[in-house]
């Protein structure tokens, strides 16, 4: 089982380039199942995976994270069936729990305009995190696709960034001018550590800064205006995503601003109330009119 696990995870980071976090998660959910079952995957049935997932859920696991497990091993056993390596798929007979759909949490433009100017004085340091607050509401960037941006990718003039997302594909997306004049302050600051790094946003020590490190900066930014529950580079990206949809923007370009593949995940990122929704049908509508 080891062997084709290791086959596996290195044909996602190869070919469909699956970032670090995910091939962690990935090769845990693999190595649980296989100590679970103890055979190798050609003597592997429906019943196994079945098993398996029962016992998830009497450890009391989230259905999430039971829902995630399986799509691990679905992915799994695709790929082996794929290469030849079994002659059918298990888990294609395997259905997937029922996972509640909650809503993701977004923050009013009152609350953005106060998180925007949280960062404070003239360091390096604030001049960075009021960069990185103002690109990740300005773009919808993943933190994943933030951390990876160079210098290079970034394009001045036109305001536009090279943004590498998930399989490694590329989208431009447009910055605003708040988050330009941001990077117009963080740019000097970032010189003046005389570092060679290629990356744009960096650590006080001059490396690239790191996924966990920006989840840090945007909670600690949250904490100091008071906001209720934890932000996350996440809750920014859904916030960016719903301002768009409530000032007009059509899904299909929110779509590929968030590069997503699905329409139906950019309508899951995106919040629009009753009363909005009426209010735009009543001036839109022909029959809605009244006249």
């Amino acid at each position: 089982m080891k062997n084709y696990t290791d086959q596996f995870i290195a044909y996602l980071k190869a070919e469909q380039g699956v970032s670090p976090h995910t091939l962690k998660a990935y090769t845990e959910d693999l190595h649980e199942f296989s100590a679970f079952t103890g055979k190798d995957p050609e003597d592997m049935d429906n019943l196994d995976i079945r098993s398996f997932l029962a016992s998830l859920h009497h450890r009391t696991l989230k259905r999430s994270s039971i829902a995630r497990k399986l799509a691990s091993i679905r992915s799994f056993f695709r790929y082996l069936h794929r290469e030849g390596h079994v002659k059918k798929n298990p888990a294609k007979l395997v259905s997937t729990p029922r996972v509640p759909k909650a809503l993701p949490r977004f923050l009013t433009v009152d609350d953005v305009f106060s998180l925007m100017e949280s960062p404070r004085g003239d360091t390096f340091k604030a001049a960075r995190d009021r960069a990185i607050l103002e690109f990740l509401y300005s773009s919808g960037l993943r933190v994943s696709e933030l951390t990876g941006l160079d210098v290079v990718d970034l394009d001045i003039k036109e305001s536009i960034i090279r943004v590498r997302g998930k399989g490694r594909k590329e989208r431009i997306v447009p910055l605003g001018s708040k988050a330009m004049e941001a990077l117009q302050h963080y740019l000097p600051e970032r010189i003046s550590l005389k570092k060679k790094s290629p990356a744009l946003f960096l650590n006080v020590r001059g490396g690239r800064l790191t996924q966990r490190s920006v989840r840090r900066i945007v909670e600690q930014y949250g904490r100091m205006i008071n906001l209720q529950g934890a932000l996350s580079p996440h809750t920014l990206r859904h916030t960016f995503a719903t301002h768009l949809l409530l000032e007009g923007a059509d899904l299909r370009s929110i779509q590929e601003l968030l590069g997503h593949t699905s329409l139906s995940t950019t309508q899951r990122y995106t919040h629009v109330d009753l009363g909005h929704l009426a209010e735009v049908y009543d001036k839109a509508h022909p029959r809605a009119k009244k006249h």
